[in-house]
């Protein structure tokens, strides 16, 4: 959508017609109606006073979603506490008296055990089945597992923090790519998401 019809938009969505839109930032409605058409652009005082009336950020004005969206922070999601164990099903079984329940998954064989509670997942993850994982660095045994939309665009954002030690973004299988970010202490941060991989 044009900043015209962003304009528009707004205007319509708070009630208000061309001539009350203009009396409000002091103009004409010819200008009103010459923005909304595309056939010029208002002054950035009017664009800031148009903010200000919308209750919008400049930007909600100025620019279309897409060119919202990468400037906006994404949201990152926790997926999972992974505990890294060394006797593996002595773990499992542990845990499932500790929680008074079954195990929820067992996937890929004999790799990792998922327990599901109060919308939470701690995942078993055998010590001795981890290839393609970076967990043999160092003595931590928990991983908290992230999530993201974009895997790339949240590794070049810590990348540019410099808050940590990272990998590169490893792929596990197709469709499963993350990194690892490492905490002061050492423990693994894993951060899960939407990658392309580009050949």
């Amino acid at each position: 959508m044009s900043i015209g019809g962003r304009i528009q938009q707004f205007r319509i969505y708070n009630g208000l017609t061309q001539e009350q839109l203009a009396e409000k930032l002091g103009v004409s409605r010819q200008s009103i109606s010459k923005w909304e058409m595309e056939q010029s652009l208002p002054e950035i005082d009017k664009v800031v006073l148009m903010s200000k009336l919308f209750s919008v950020g400049t930007n909600e004005i100025l620019l279309d979603e897409d060119d919202i969206k990468k400037l906006r922070p994404q949201e990152m999601h926790l997926g999972c506490i992974y505990l890294i164990a060394r006797d593996f099903e002595r773990s499992i079984t542990f845990y499932e008296k500790l929680l008074s329940m079954t195990v929820s998954t067992r996937n890929c064989g004999n790799k990792f055990a998922q327990f599901f509670f109060d919308n939470k997942c701690l995942a078993l993850m055998n010590e001795n089945n981890l290839p393609g994982h970076h967990y043999e660095e160092g003595d931590h045994k928990f991983v908290l597992n992230f999530w993201v939309e974009d895997l790339k665009r949240e590794y070049d954002r810590l990348k540019d923090l410099n808050i940590g030690k990272m990998t590169e973004i490893e792929k596990v299988h197709e469709g499963y790519y993350y990194f690892n970010i490492y905490d002061p202490d050492n423990n693994v941060c894993e951060v899960t998401g939407g990658y392309k991989e580009v050949w």
